[in-house]
C-alpha cells in the first residue's frame, strides 16, 4: 500500500488565484459581451525591454554554434550574473557578498517554497497577516502548520502577526518566540513598507532570540523613499539571521521567463539536534545541486542585461509606468472616499472595503457591476478580511478605464 503525504489533504481545495480564475471564467462565459479589466493577479503587462531581448537573441545564437554552446551550467548560477547582482544590488548599497552566497534560481516563489527542505519540521513559523499565501501553504505541506482551527483561517502551529490600519501595517514583535519569521517588504498584499529603523528592530529581535528571518524583497525596485531599505543586509547583523529572496519577475518582466536569486550568507548558522552550529549556505548548496539543474544560460544572459546601462534605464521606465498606475489608483480612489493604503513604494493598492462589505462580497460586486477583477483581502489571511487588493501592473489605459467605472459605481 502506497501512502501519500497527508499534509496535502489539510490544504484548502484550491489556491486563492485559482478560485479567482474560476469565478471570472464562469462570469465571462455567462456574459461574453463584458470587457473585464483585471487588476487582480500581479502579472506584468509591459513587454520585456529591448536590451534584454537583444541579449536573449545573442544567447540563442550562441547555443547554435559548437564553440559557444552551453550544456549543464552551474546549479548556483553563472559567475557573470552573480557578479552583476553583487555589484548592482548590494555593493552599491554598502553590502559586501561573495559569489558563492548568491544562488540563481527560477524565481522567488520556488526558493521560498523549497527553503523548508533544509529546515526542521519542528520549527515554529511566524507570518505577517495578511500574507502571501505561499508562505503558509508550503509549511502546511511540510507539516509545520499543525491543524486548521475551527474558524477555517488559523493554523495551530503558526504564529500570526496582524498588520492592520490600527498598527499602520507594521507588525508588532512576537510575544511568543518563533523559530522562522517570514517578512515581505515592500509588502504583498498591503503595498506598505518598513523603515530602516523598523526593520532593524526585527533583525535585533532575531539576533536576541536566535530566530531565522526569510526576507522576501521581490518588490524592492519599486521603492522611492530613501528611508526604506532595499535589502535586509543593510541592517547591522542581518547576515547572521536572514536569508533574502529576490526576483526578476516584476522588476524586469520575467514572469514568463522565470529567474530570481536567493542570498544565503556564510555567516548564517543554525543548530542540529545536538546543539551544534551548522552553516546554512553549504546545506542550501547541497540541496540545489541535488534537486535543481540550474537556470538556463539564455535566461541568465537576459538577467545580466537587466543590469546594463541601457537595460537599467529601460527597466526604470517600466517601473515608473507601473508606479504611475499606482499613484493614479490611489489618488483617484481616495477622492471618491475610499480608504487606501500602499501604492507609494510598491505596485499594490490595499483598499478598505466600504459599507462593511466582506472581501468576497466586494469582489463579486466589483466583477458583476463594474467588470473589474481584484483580489479579496481575506485570501491573504484572517486580518485581510474587509480589505481588497488592486494591482498597478495593468495597462495604463485599462487602469484609467477601471477608475472611471468605479467612480460611476453606486456603492
Amino acid at each position: 500500500m502506497v501512502l501519500i503525504n497527508e499534509n496535502y489533504l489539510k490544504l484548502t481545495e484550491s489556491y486563492l488565484f485559482s478560485d479567482i480564475k474560476k469565478k471570472v471564467t464562469a462570469y465571462q462565459e455567462q456574459h461574453p459581451e463584458a470587457r473585464i479589466i483585471s487588476l487582480g493577479i500581479g502579472d506584468v503587462t509591459r513587454p520585456i525591454v529591448p536590451a534584454i531581448i537583444e541579449a536573449m537573441h545573442k544567447a540563442v545564437d550562441e547555443m547554435g554554434h559548437a564553440e559557444t554552446f552551453r550544456g549543464y551550467g552551474p546549479e548556483q548560477g553563472y559567475r557573470f550574473l552573480q557578479d552583476r547582482i553583487i555589484e548592482h544590488d548590494y555593493r552599491s548599497r554598502g553590502v559586501e557578498l561573495d559569489a558563492d552566497e548568491i544562488f540563481v534560481g527560477d524565481g522567488a516563489k520556488s526558493d521560498l517554497g523549497n527553503i523548508g527542505d533544509i529546515l526542521s519540521v519542528k520549527n515554529r513559523v511566524a507570518v505577517t497577516d495578511p500574507v502571501y499565501p505561499v508562505y503558509v501553504d508550503t509549511n502546511v505541506m511540510a507539516g509545520r502548520a499543525g491543524e486548521l482551527a475551527g474558524d477555517g483561517e488559523h493554523w495551530s502551529q503558526i504564529v500570526y502577526l496582524p498588520c492592520t490600519a490600527e498598527n499602520n501595517f507594521v507588525p508588532a514583535l512576537p510575544t511568543e518566540r518563533p523559530d522562522i519569521i517570514y517578512l515581505c517588504y515592500p509588502n504583498n498584499p498591503t503595498g506598505t513598507a518598513l523603515s530602516k529603523e523598523e526593520l532593524q528592530k526585527w533583525v535585533d529581535y532575531a539576533l536576541e532570540n536566535e530566530s531565522l528571518i526569510l526576507f522576501d524583497a521581490a518588490y524592492e525596485a519599486f521603492i522611492h523613499d530613501e528611508n526604506i531599505p532595499h535589502s535586509i543586509y543593510e541592517m547591522k547583523g542581518a547576515k547572521q539571521v536572514a536569508i533574502e529572496f529576490r526576483s526578476f519577475s516584476k522588476t524586469a518582466g520575467f514572469t514568463g521567463l522565470r529567474c530570481g536569486y536567493t542570498v544565503v550568507p556564510k555567516e548564517l548558522k543554525l543548530y542540529n539536534a545536538a546543539g551544534e552550529k551548522v552553516g546554512v549556505n553549504r546545506l542550501w548548496n547541497r540541496r540545489q545541486t541535488t534537486k535543481f539543474n540550474g537556470t538556463s544560460y539564455i535566461v541568465q544572459r537576459a538577467a545580466e542585461a537587466a543590469y546594463s546601462q541601457l537595460g537599467t534605464q529601460q527597466i526604470k521606465e517600466s517601473i515608473e509606468y507601473y508606479m504611475r498606475n499606482a499613484r493614479l489608483l490611489k489618488e483617484s480612489l481616495q477622492r471618491i472616499g475610499l480608504q487606501i493604503f500602499g501604492g507609494d513604494n510598491a505596485p499594490y493598492i490595499w483598499v478598505k472595503t466600504p459599507n462593511g462589505l466582506s472581501s468576497w462580497k466586494f469582489f463579486d460586486r466589483l466583477l458583476h457591476e463594474c467588470h473589474i477583477v481584484g483580489t479579496p483581502g481575506v485570501g491573504f489571511g484572517p486580518s485581510g478580511e474587509g480589505y481588497f487588493r488592486l494591482t498597478a501592473f495593468g495597462r495604463y489605459e485599462d487602469t484609467v478605464e477601471a477608475i472611471s467605472r468605479i467612480q460611476e459605481w453606486k456603492l
